[in-house]
């Protein structure tokens, strides 16, 4: 990774100030963001930012708790720039919020990614690696995008407020009739040690997307370390590529409420603490949509003890409405299933409106057919022949035979490459 300059010279602490911002029309506008200098190459924000604002990669940005980009503003992070949140649980955990028609465009490269961190990671401005260990998870928030797009929930509704945020706060809205709408890009992205608790099983996802549109671009991302998700998607159509989610805590792929995008190129790689590799949900209300998967790898971590029986390599719920490609799977304990949940996924899978093709798996030692792998649960009045099918759509194979799958090549830039020693 470039070296850059380091640029800490010390200055004696500002106290905290209303940050001034300054346009060609008007010079007394004042955001309801606050800004804390606290030397030339850090600030602390929180709050709203109420105008077009771009973070450089000369300065640290410290998230104190929420900070939104704001109603019809957009947010700019150039190449390298650090940003990284501070402690805090419940209504105190920090995270950065893109609400409904605002923008973000925060497009690293694979010698200057964007870094998404702790404030307890030394990382300094120029360097890439940090110094918190891959096991440290939940000590920041994460970053949430949200958009005007259809989602599908219960009772029909329109929009809701997106998991982690409270309900009173009005930014946290996703969800609209707008499946082109734009919130920006995120390209060339590293997001490490997120999901702080907000309460009992409510943690945030690494990276989260609530009803964003096919006009947004997310592609090179990778989350590690999340204490929750690595990147769950409410809803709506936005198309997603080459996306590495490394150690989670909890699913590395979540998919909801009737998203319609397309997920090509990407990789979950399992830890010890991780549950499914891909979970993955159908509609809420009668709004229906289908979405696909494409060159998807799936690595396990081989953990055969009884914690691991929550490691599932898929499971497929809600009455999904999917098509799942050329997956290749690697590196589980003979525990772990792919998981065909309840009547109305069977009924979907028997009416093909659930397709599965292209899965290449590597057995565990002791599984010897690829039934094996392929489960069912929860199925009361339908039956279906999903499990023997499998046949005729999965095929076992020797590791390293993989033709399906991601082009791992693509992550070489990525801290968990690097960390994990993952030889992509």
């Amino acid at each position: 990774m470039k070296i850059l300059e380091n640029l800490k010279f010390i200055f004696t602490a500002f106290t905290l100030i209303l940050f001034v911002a300054c346009s060609s029309d008007d010079d007394n506008t004042v955001t309801d963001e606050e800004e804390e200098i606290i030397d030339d190459s850090t600030v602390t924000l929180t709050g709203e930012i109420t105008e077009d604002t771009t973070w450089t990669a000369d300065t640290i940005y410290i998230l104190d708790g929420k900070v939104i980009v704001g109603e019809g503003v957009t947010l700019t992070i150039e190449p390298g720039t650090i940003i990284k949140g501070e402690e805090g649980t419940g209504s105190l955990a920090s995270a950065l919020i893109v609400q409904r028609d605002a923008s973000i465009y925060a497009v690293g490269t694979e010698d200057d990614p964007i870094i998404f961190t702790s404030v307890l990671d030394d990382v300094t401005i120029g360097d890439y690696i940090g110094t918190l260990s891959t096991d440290e998870a939940g000590l920041w928030g994460g970053l949430i995008v949200l958009g005007n797009a259809p989602v599908s929930l219960e009772g029909d509704a329109t929009e809701q407020q997106i998991e982690g945020i409270s309900a009173s706060d009005t930014y946290g809205l996703y969800g609209g009739d707008d499946a082109t709408d734009n919130s920006g890009t995120l390209s060339y992205i590293s997001i490490r040690h997120g999901g702080a608790d907000l309460g009992t099983d409510n943690e945030i996802n690494g990276l989260t997307l609530g009803g964003v549109g096919s006009g947004t671009t997310v592609s090179n991302i990778e989350i590690v370390s999340n204490d929750d998700d690595g990147i769950e998607i409410f809803g709506g159509a936005v198309n997603v590529s080459n996306i590495l989610v490394y150690l989670g805590h909890d699913d590395g792929i979540d998919l909801d409420q009737a998203y319609t995008g397309t997920i090509s190129n990407s990789v979950v790689a399992q830890g010890v603490n991780s549950d499914s590799a891909l979970e993955l949900d159908g509609p809420e209300g009668t709004l229906e949509g289908t979405f696909t998967l494409d060159g998807i790898t799936l690595i396990g971590n081989n953990d055969d003890d009884e914690s691991a029986n929550n490691r599932r390599m898929a499971d497929f719920r809600s009455g999904l409405l999917a098509n799942l490609n050329n997956i290749y799977v690697t590196g589980f304990p003979s525990s772990s299933t792919v998981r065909l949940n309840g009547d109305d996924s069977a009924t979907n899978y028997n009416n093909e409106e659930l397709t599965l093709s292209s899965w290449e798996i590597v057995l565990p030692s002791d599984i010897t057919e690829i039934t094996e792998i392929f489960a069912t649960t929860g199925l009361e009045e339908v039956t279906t022949t999903f499990v023997d099918d499998s046949t005729g759509f999965a095929t076992a194979i020797e590791a390293g035979a993989a033709t399906v799958g991601a082009d791992t090549s693509v992550f070489a830039w990525t801290y968990a490459n690097t960390q994990g020693e993952l030889g992509f």
